[in-house]
């Protein structure tokens, strides 16, 4: 019986991709605090927005809450990890006023985008937060300053509606994950608007959002498919799938786990480009590219652009504890 030959495949696997070093850091937190303090460590809120590295480390003997007062009474002497995204002022004062040891696992650059929002508004500026409402970055930022001192907004359409009470007394700073071009197109109707709109110190959107989505506009143009490796609530992950689109990819679609991928949809394809948003680990990249070798004669092509080398440091409780390679298989492979 003759077996069918595989259709041929040429995959674009994009780098940089997947985690960034403030993921990789965050994770890194909760690994070592494990190792360090034992089971349970609490983490408030997903410690990144993806469900394989939570459920990973829960499977470690991490417990993911909402709240600060879910840790029981029993365990108050456990640490507590808050995530990469950043948390208002008022979550390590509850901390604080608990008596909880807690852990900050901040992005660095989430972490300068608040320190950029509490200068604006120790020089008098009223802030103008660019970013999407209900992102756990987006609270994290607004709550590192008094109510009323930030205003939020979402397109260009939210920059013309917008009515300051001083309108030469303003000044903006960005979420991290927000898609270039999009931020590019309300930062310019601002400022049109409003001259004296003084800009940060320094870029708000992060190093590696940039990278990831310059990557993927120069591997989108002719692509049948544009797999996004990343969760649905990950902003950085979505603003991928946008721009893979915009950029030439016929289709682009946001996959959590090879098991998701609906082959009768995907039908037959010829090109297909790959990338992961900054909170997606790597064992996933490789499950997918497996997961088309199984039905196609897969060649992988990289299309690179520039490598990154930023590495963060944990917190200084926890630079003595050894983290091995075999720490981080489990997302790294």
């Amino acid at each position: 019986m003759n077996i069918a030959a595989k259709p041929p495949l040429t995959i674009r696997l994009c780098g940089p991709r997947g985690f960034c070093a403030g993921v990789d850091r965050a994770i890194q937190i909760v690994v070592l605090a494990l190792k360090s303090y034992g089971a349970p460590v609490y983490v408030r809120h997903e410690i990144v927005h993806n469900r394989y590295v939570v459920e990973g480390l829960e499977a470690k003997g991490a417990v993911f809450v909402e709240e600060l007062d879910e840790i029981p009474e029993e365990h108050r002497e456990q640490p507590v990890v808050f995530s990469a995204h950043g948390v208002p002022k008022s979550v390590p004062e509850d901390a604080s006023a608990r008596n909880l040891f807690y852990l900050d696992a901040t992005c660095p650059l989430v972490s300068k985008v608040h320190k950029q929002a509490m200068r604006h508004n120790r020089l008098g500026r009223h802030v103008v937060l660019i970013g999407h409402a209900g992102h756990p970055e987006v609270i994290g930022t607004m709550g590192q300053l008094p109510e009323g001192s930030v205003s939020l907004i979402e397109t260009v359409e939210d920059a013309d509606a917008y009515e300051p009470a001083d309108p030469d007394n303003l000044g903006f700073v960005t979420q991290t994950t927000l898609s270039v071009d999009d931020t590019a197109g309300v930062i310019a109707r601002l400022q049109e608007r409003f001259p004296n709109l003084t800009a940060p110190a320094a870029d708000s959107i992060c190093y590696a959002t940039t990278n990831r989505q310059e990557v993927v506009k120069q591997a989108a143009p002719g692509c049948d498919l544009f797999i996004i490796v990343g969760a649905p609530n990950s902003s950085n992950s979505k603003r991928l799938v946008e721009v893979a689109l915009r950029a030439g990819a016929k289709k682009s679609l946001l996959v959590q786990r090879a098991s998701e991928l609906d082959w009768d949809e995907i039908g037959p394809i010829s090109t297909l480009g790959l990338s992961a948003g900054a909170s997606a680990p790597e064992v996933i990249v490789n499950e997918i590219i497996e997961a088309f070798r199984a039905r196609f004669e897969a060649k992988v092509e990289l299309a690179e652009t520039v490598q990154e080398n930023e590495h963060f440091l944990v917190n200084r409780e926890l630079r003595n504890i050894e983290l091995t390679h075999e720490d981080m298989a489990w997302v790294n492979g």
